[in-house]
This record gives C-alpha cells, structure tokens and sequence, in this order.
C-alpha cells in the first residue's frame, strides 16, 4: 500500500522511496461558530494535502500544524494560538529540516486566514536561504475554490465566510459526523471591497461564524474539494515538467 503520511514512514521506507516532494498543512485551533469542530482548519488543509499526494509521485506528507495565530479569534472559548512571530519561526524550522533532508520542492496547504502573514514571511525567507527550493503556496483555498467553480455555485457572499458557506460545505464533504447544521448561524459583515480592514472577529458578526453558514451543503463541499485537489496535481505535475523554474524561455 502506497504510503503518504510521514509519520508512517520507517528512515528504512524514507531512504529507499526517493521522496522529494512534501506537502505541509497548516491550520488553526479555534471556534468556527456552534456548528463546526475546532480542528476545523486543519482538518480541511490536512485532508487537501493527503488527497493531492495520493495522486503524485515521490510525495510525502509530513505532520500538519493545529495551532495558527489565531490571537483575532480569541474572544471565543478554546482558542489556542501561536503568535505571528512563533507561527512564523515554526514554519521556517519545519521548512529547514525538510531541505536538510533532501526535500527540495514543498507546497504548504493553508486552512486558516490568520496564517497567511506568517507563511508569506517565512516563504519568502526560505527562498532567499535557498534559491533553488521549489516553493509555493496555497494560501487561502476558500477564494481559490470560489475562483475555479461557476460563478453561481454559492447562494451568498460568494460564499465566503468564517464558518460560512463555504467552509461548512467543504465541512460537510470531509468530516460531517463533525458538523451540527442545527446550530449553523452567520452573520455578513459590511467589508469595503477595495481597501482591507483589519479586525477582529468580534466586529464581523455576533456569531463564532460570518457568512450563511445554513446554506452550505456536502453536494457544494464535494465540488470544492475536487477543483481544488484536480488543480494542485495538475499544477505539481506541471512545476515538475519545468523544473520548478519560472521564467519562460
């Protein structure tokens, strides 16, 4: 049976398998409104991951990270949160010891808005250290979703949201046993569309969810999962034929 978790792996499995490509989820532990679990973000970034290396060569991947910088969300009970600064510097250590041990080309999978910060910074630093890493970035799989599906896959706001829509769709597909659609309650901020406000979540919504939460389905989880898994193999496979090299000839 073909491996993918790491921590399945014997050093007997890794030094004989020619790995050299690794997957790293990063999620969040925190409230997603009555109606999803806490492990909501890494539960979703994990499952993207294990679903794109099944499907890939030479593919590992490695433990997720539960905890983000979640510090925003912390009016809710139970948020366990790293500061920027730690998420960061975790990253980097993480990323390093995979390139010690000859990974040279790895996508991070991002499940939790909070980490976006972090991972561009410690991307970016990876890149400099060592300029011929393959190295790229899915940061916010819930805009990329909505970008890959018909425009009308969603009832509202496009069906963004913490907790919202989208999220307990995508919820729904990978882990429903998880999900209270009883309690599934949102509210839509006004965001302006041109300039980014920084909040925190206790002035989106009254709610541990924003968006329409109660719109969301398994049908719609299961179109996002399959856009977004088809599109990270296919464009692994293509950073592949390319060398990971960026520039067209």
């Amino acid at each position: 049976m073909k491996k993918i978790k790491l921590e399945e792996y014997t050093e007997f499995d890794f030094k004989n398998t020619g790995i050299d490509k690794a997957l790293l989820a990063v999620g969040s532990t925190e409230s997603h409104g009555e109606h999803l679990p806490y492990g909501c973000d890494t539960f979703v970034a994990y499952d993207l991951a294990l679903a794109v290396a099944g499907r890939l060569e030479r593919t590992v991947v490695v433990p997720p990270l539960w905890y983000g910088m979640s510090l925003h969300y912390s009016h809710k009970p139970m948020c366990i949160s790293l500061t920027s600064d730690t998420l960061t510097q975790v990253l980097r250590e993480a990323m390093d010891s995979l390139v010690r041990w000859g990974v040279r080309k790895i996508l991070v999978v991002n499940g939790h808005d909070g980490n976006i910060a972090s991972i561009e910074i410690a991307a970016r630093d990876m890149k400099v250290k060592y300029p011929d890493l393959g190295l790229a970035v899915l940061d916010a799989w819930w805009v990329t979703a909505g970008n890959l599906l018909p425009k009308d896959t969603f009832e509202v706001w496009g069906g963004l949201g913490h907790g919202g829509e989208g999220e307990t769709s995508i919820a729904l597909a990978m882990f429903p046993q998880l999900v209270d659609m009883a309690r599934a309650k949102g509210q839509i901020p006004d965001m302006d569309p041109n300039v980014k406000l920084v909040w925190n979540f206790q002035e989106l919504t009254d709610h541990g969810a924003s968006g329409a939460p109660e719109k969301g389905t398994a049908e719609k989880g299961r179109r996002m999962k399959q856009v977004l898994v088809d599109y990270l193999v296919e464009f692994v496979g293509r950073m592949d034929r390319q060398g990971w090299k960026y520039a067209k000839a």
